[in-house]
């Protein structure tokens, strides 16, 4: 006979399970279990009944009780005889059951014997046991009989629990098995939210297995039911671990790459030794709570930047998660760097995914702090303009650093957050001199007061000085007197026109005096630099600006490097100091004309767009209609030998120039360019095509293009489904559908109404998606275009997976497989193989759908389509669930979990949430409460009605098996 308390009461014998009654008799059972053996007198089970109000019968309803009890659990007596399972001693009663046939009795047992190992130093053998232990409970004590919850016995029990749960996650921690761990403690937790000793244990947890934003996420929600409940804030046990936990725990493995972002250390740096000595009084990993934060200030070219990088490789073995670095371009006159757009690249370099970095600047900025927090990170926030520049920018942890550089002395910094403050004068005159020595080698030391005079008409500026050296090593045949008669002079010449006034005369002198040497061709190179809108350019766009050939391009770029007034990288791509690009700039609105300027833009802007439609097309070949119709066929180009690299690297320069040609006149260019880039920035870059295509609505909108601003609209609203943004979503497909049935573009409309009906079927409205997309299938049948025409039907078979309507949605899949398959669209194929898999397994044919699956994830494997990847893992794991393969079915979720993560896919997240809470439950793990609550939040917020609706049936279902009506 087995009888089990942890949980509903119940018994079985020789397997089958035993009829205990109602709820009175299934509850004195349950005491004298709880009893474990010892006499249980009749007076306690009256009083736990009934309290102290027990009616006159009450006695003889427990006789009752006891009587159908023996003859349940022992059947086979004969009436009169004694039982042998539950006895009569004196005015009480005793259960004779073998320990190992009680659930109570073995958790106790599993219990010691963890205890006893633990005393040994052996945490595997405690985790062991008290997984075994945790895995006997199928809910709270007595849990089919409510009325009971508070009894103290029971209370002690769910203490017992919260005890081996805590001491389980802290073998688990200690033994690497958080996994097994993670559901257990979570779903404790949820039980007990205000319970901070469980909180901070799942913190740990959930960092140890790689999931930072879940621990952060547990504090944030302790923290609010704490203040809302308690009007408390976190203890020190909880506080401790949100600050810590990350730096300090040795058995916590990364989850992200380990951020190296600075860029090369200055040759020949000189002096600053008092200044370097300050820098090295931040400390790293801060005790105090407070964010280490220095701000070096001072004016252009005084080497604030030179400083900062200079000291951080020399302590970077002090930041060993990392060094961020983002040159925010603050005194850019076009494109400063905005702090939502550095808040993306700061995420990136925390290792998130595109596609799964939040749109809105509040949201990114949470994001941040919480990827960011406990690690010991060196932030480098290179030429800001502003407190308001960096706010957001810096981390909530103290255990980074934050440097920031600015011609501002950014005070409300040093009030508002304590920063230091590093005022930066320029080189005194022994370290200008030494930088010159250095810089122009032993001839300088031939002629002493020429030396001196550079360094005086140099403002000992050590920008100025390295530009003034390389034109001093250029022309070795001049002597250093002559050369600075003839800065002096010009400089003379400049304060005359300029008024004196301009705290960077002195550079601006020392430019001009290197510009006036430049060949003319590559002056004209200098100037076209400033015309760029994004921060860097490759040897093909900066000969496109410059109307060269990519020979001439290399020659003069060259020339320009060797001047110091552009910068290579190790990635062949230039840049160029802001105060270069001020110059440059400023040279061109005097020298060259407006015609030139946006001659040169415009071939920047035909050269990306046909680059960028050459990618495309190579990368998505059987998919166009999306783009609808540009101005012309862009020119012939070069298609990049890595196509998805070139896109990788030139994505920002990309949004740059998409915004610029949207603000500037350009309004064709940024609308072509929009529409080029939809398939790329659909992959996963999703807040990036929130952006461009917001631009090239702007840019329709703005010169009448009816036809440009339906094809953004329609590209807007894709970009919101995919962000889950559904409300957003249909308010902008709408206003596409309208202006497409306008402008008469059939392809425009057949797309819309596919993506209409898209997020029709996640709102649940499934007539409406049918109506959307049977429309979309008879336009692109009348269109002749196949490919939207399979791209309708698997969707159509998505939302055809309801009770009778399957037979008519593997129609639809089987022929989008093989229209797919005709067009050589390997991804297409594999997708339609998917939800054929899904129409099967909803079928009950689970070897079929298995076979279908497992092809579309080969596949998609050999396209590296992650998110495709993760779909067929989800649906895969369903499927094993079904089939009883338990483990492998977790395992299947789990993955998919991980790719849906990383893409920022908030559906996929929920529906991988439920099939974890089914497949956990299906194998008697506990944890599936704590998937299907998760997964009722994600759609909750998304608006999802499929698995919000498969979530609340699920836990429903689950807390049935724990409640009753009470005793009756």
């Amino acid at each position: 006979m087995r009888i089990q308390v942890l949980g509903p009461v119940r018994a079985w014998r020789d397997g089958h399970e035993l009829d205990l009654g109602p709820p009175g008799r299934r509850a004195v059972l349950g005491f004298l279990v709880l009893a474990r053996g010892r006499v249980l007198p009749r007076t306690e089970l009256v009083d736990a009944l009934w309290g102290s109000r027990p009616p006159p019968s009450a006695t003889n309803v427990i006789q009752t009780h006891v009587k159908h009890l023996r003859r349940t659990l022992d059947p086979e007596r004969h009436a009169y005889a004694r039982s042998s399972s539950l006895s009569t001693v004196g005015e009480g009663y005793a259960l004779h059951v073998p320990r190992d046939e009680v659930d109570l009795d073995r958790f106790h047992d599993l219990v010691r014997t963890a205890n006893e190992a633990l005393e040994q130093g052996r945490p595997e053998p405690v985790r062991v046991a008290l997984g075994e232990a945790l895995r006997l409970w199928q809910g709270p004590p007595l849990a089919d009989l409510p009325a009971f919850a508070a009894h103290p016995a029971v209370l002690a029990l769910l203490g017992a629990r919260r005890t081996a749960v805590l001491a389980y996650a802290e073998a688990a921690l200690d033994t690497g098995h958080v996994a097994d761990a993670l559901p257990v403690v979570a779903e404790e937790a949820s039980r007990q939210p205000l319970d901070e000793s469980l909180a901070a244990v799942l913190m740990r947890v959930y960092t140890a297995a790689g999931q930072r934003a879940e621990a952060f996420a547990v504090y944030d929600r302790t923290r609010r039911a704490l203040v809302a409940e308690l009007g408390v804030d976190p203890g020190p046990e909880l506080a401790r671990v949100h600050g810590t936990l990350v730096r300090q725990e040795p058995r916590t493995p990364r989850s992200a790459p380990v951020p190296a972002e600075l860029p090369a250390d200055v040759a020949g740096f000189t002096g600053r030794v008092a200044e370097m000595a300050e820098l090295d009084r931040l400390p790293a990993g801060s005790r105090t709570g407070a964010l280490a934060i220095c701000t070096v200030s001072g004016t252009a070219g005084v080497g604030k930047t030179a400083l900062v990088l200079h000291w951080a490789h020399r302590v970077r073995h002090r930041f060993p998660d990392g060094q961020l670095y983002l040159d925010l371009r603050g005194y850019d006159p076009d494109q400063p760097v905005t702090p939502n757009e550095a808040l993306a690249r700061l995420l990136e370099g925390l290792g998130l995914a595109a596609g799964d970095i939040p749109v809105t600047q509040d949201a990114r900025t949470r994001r941040y702090r919480t990827e960011i927090a406990g690690r010991r990170v060196l932030v480098v926030l290179d030429n800001a303009c502003s407190v308001d520049h960096v706010r957001d920018l810096l981390p909530g942890s103290p255990s980074c650093v934050v440097v920031v550089t600015s011609r501002d002395s950014l005070a409300g910094l040093v009030a508002l957050w304590g920063a230091r403050r590093l005022e930066l004068d320029p080189l005194s005159a022994d370290d200008a001199r030494t930088l010159l020595h250095e810089l122009i080698g032993t001839r300088s030391f031939d002629d002493p007061a020429a030396v001196g005079d550079l360094v005086e008409q140099c403002a000992r500026l050590p920008l100025a000085l390295r530009v003034a050296a390389e034109l001093a090593v250029t022309r070795s045949a001049t002597p250093l007197a002559r050369l600075a008669g003839e800065l002096r002079d010009r400089q003379r010449r400049l304060r005359l026109l300029d008024g004196g006034g301009d705290s960077r005369a002195a550079v601006r002198t020392v430019l001009s005096w290197s510009y006036r040497h430049l060949p003319a061709d590559a002056a004209w190179m200098f100037r076209a630099f400033g015309w760029h809108p994004g921060h860097d350019v490759d040897l093909h766009a900066a000969a496109a600006l410059a109307g060269h050939g990519p020979d001439e391009a290399v020659r003069l770029i060259d020339v320009l490097a060797r001047a110091h007034l552009v910068t290579p990288d190790s990635h062949c791509r230039y840049g160029m100091h802001d105060l270069l690009r001020a110059y440059a700039v400023e040279l061109s609105a005097e020298l060259d004309a407006p015609a030139d300027r946006t001659a040169g833009v415009t071939r920047l802007l035909d050269h990306y767009l046909a680059t960028a439609t050459a990618t495309v097309d190579l990368l998505y070949p059987t998919d166009g209609s999306h783009r609808g119709g540009r101005r012309e066929a862009p020119p012939p180009v070069t298609v990049p030998a890595d196509p998805r690299s070139w896109l990788d690297a030139e994505r920002h320069n990309l949004v740059a120039t998409c915004a610029h040609a949207a603000t500037h006149g350009l309004a064709g260019h940024a609308v072509d360019l929009a529409n080029v880039l939809y398939r790329y920035l659909e992959g996963g870059h999703h807040a990036d095509a929130v952006t461009v295509h917001t631009y090239g609505l702007r840019a329709a909108s703005e010169s009448g293009d009816r036809s440009g601003e339906a094809y953004a609209l329609t590209n807007l609203g894709a970009a919101y489904r995919l962000l889950g943004q559904y409300d957003p979503a249909v308010d902008r497909l709408s206003q596409a559908l309208a202006l497409h049935r306008m402008t008469g573009d059939r392809h425009g409309e057949a797309r819309t109404l596919s993506n209409l009906g898209i997020v029709a079927d996640r709102l649940g409205n499934y007539d409406d998606a049918a109506t959307h997309l049977t429309e979309a299938l008879a336009g692109y049948r009348e269109l002749g275009n196949r490919h939207g025409v399979a791209a309708v039907l698997t969707n159509l078979g998505a939302v055809e997976l309801r009770p009778g309507h399957h037979e008519l949605a593997a129609v639809h899949l089987d022929e989008a497989a093989t229209l797919f398959r005709e067009l050589g669209d390997r991804a297409g194929e594999a997708s339609a193989l998917t939800n054929l898999g899904d129409v099967c397994m909803h079928g009950g044919r689970y070897q079929e759908a298995d076979r279908h699956l497992t092809e579309a994830l080969a596949l998609f494997r050999d396209l590296e389509h992650r998110y495709g990847q993760a779909i067929a893992l989800a649906n895969l794991g369903t499927v094993q669930t079904r089939l009883g393969r338990h483990d492998l079915a977790i395992e299947q979720l789990g993955a998919a979990l991980a790719l849906f993560r990383e893409a920022g896919h908030r559906y996929g997240e929920a529906s991988v949430r439920n099939g974890l809470g089914e497949a956990v439950h299906a194998a008697g793990r506990p944890g599936a409460l704590a998937h299907h609550r998760a997964a009722l939040d994600i759609a909750t917020e998304t608006g999802d009605h499929d698995e919000a609706e498969r979530a609340r049936t699920a836990i429903a279902a689950l807390k049935s098996s724990h409640d009753s009506a009470g005793l009756r």
